[in-house]
């Protein structure tokens, strides 16, 4: 079983110039059974848009809601992510994209699942256009329905899966992989904040689209960290949209390989160089 000593989550939502999206994420945490949390939107440059959104949304949101902006000079998640977690007071960190809706039971389950020397790598279930659309427009709570209603959604083809579905406890099958890096993504991803800022956080010199994410854990498991599977425990539902350019995604891989070569632990370019909150807990 797992020896949880989480005393307080920061759910860290990266978001740019979506903020329909960013409202259905929003929403589906303040439905969370767990309230041990507080959650940072990490802003990579929207428009006041986003701004208006977050400023509505926080007087009455059940915990704390902050807002982390940063200029538009492009794509940027890593330096927007490390800003955010600076502003973070938790001990445990959740890495979630703006266009992923949770379950009511997500931070909850979250918790239940940390464990010190590992992080938690969870999945998630694709929507398709059409159900995005509506979910959008018509401010579908689709997050707390019922397994029957999911279902039907797969059926109509709505969703592109329905297996990450099933709950399963805690157990050893969750520590079958524990080298793997592949498929672990920072839409969904718990990591002690010790463990983060003892490798100095995301790597900012991945710029553009792709791998700062797949960096991160690699650089974890270089560290000493552990992959715990989080499938058919936490799975959060990715709205549909379209690809991000990937102009720079061909200068991103070779930086991963070379990191991958050299057995990369800390990066150069992290969060170390924001001032505020680090490497400390808050109880």
């Amino acid at each position: 079983m797992a020896s949880s000593t989480v005393q307080l989550v920061s759910v860290i939502v990266s978001t740019y110039n979506w903020p329909q999206a960013l409202a259905v994420v929003l929403d589906s945490l303040t439905l969370q059974r767990d309230k041990r949390f507080e959650v940072i939107v990490a802003d990579d440059g929207s428009t006041g848009e986003t701004a208006d959104l977050i400023a509505k949304k926080s007087p009455g949101f059940p915990v704390r809601l902050e807002h982390v902006w940063q200029e538009d000079v492009g794509f940027r998640a890593a330096a927007a992510r490390n800003m955010a977690v600076s502003e973070s007071r938790g001990d445990y960190l959740l890495f979630l994209d703006g266009d992923c809706a949770v379950f009511p039971d997500f931070v909850a389950t979250h918790i239940r699942l940390a464990e010190r020397g590992w992080f938690v790598a969870g999945n998630r279930i694709l929507l398709n256009h059409a159900f995005t659309a509506m979910v959008l427009t018509q401010a579908v709570p689709f997050y707390g329905w019922s397994v029957a209603s999911f279902i039907r959604a797969r059926l109509n083809g709505s969703l592109n899966r329905i297996l990450p579905l099933l709950r399963l406890p805690d157990g050893a099958f969750r520590k079958c992989r524990p080298g793997r890096w592949q498929g672990a993504k920072t839409c969904n991803i718990g990591i002690w904040r010790d463990d983060f800022y003892r490798i100095n956080g995301f790597d900012e010199s991945f710029v553009g689209w792709g791998h700062e994410d797949a960096d991160l854990v690699i650089r974890l498991l270089n560290s000493g960290v552990r992959c715990k599977d989080g499938r058919f425990a936490v799975t959060v539902l990715h709205l549909w949209h379209q690809e991000q350019k990937r102009t720079r995604e061909d200068e991103n891989m070779l930086r991963l390989l070379a990191h991958i070569e050299r057995k990369a632990v800390r990066a150069a370019n992290g969060v170390d160089k924001y001032s505020n909150n680090i490497g400390r807990s808050y109880a």
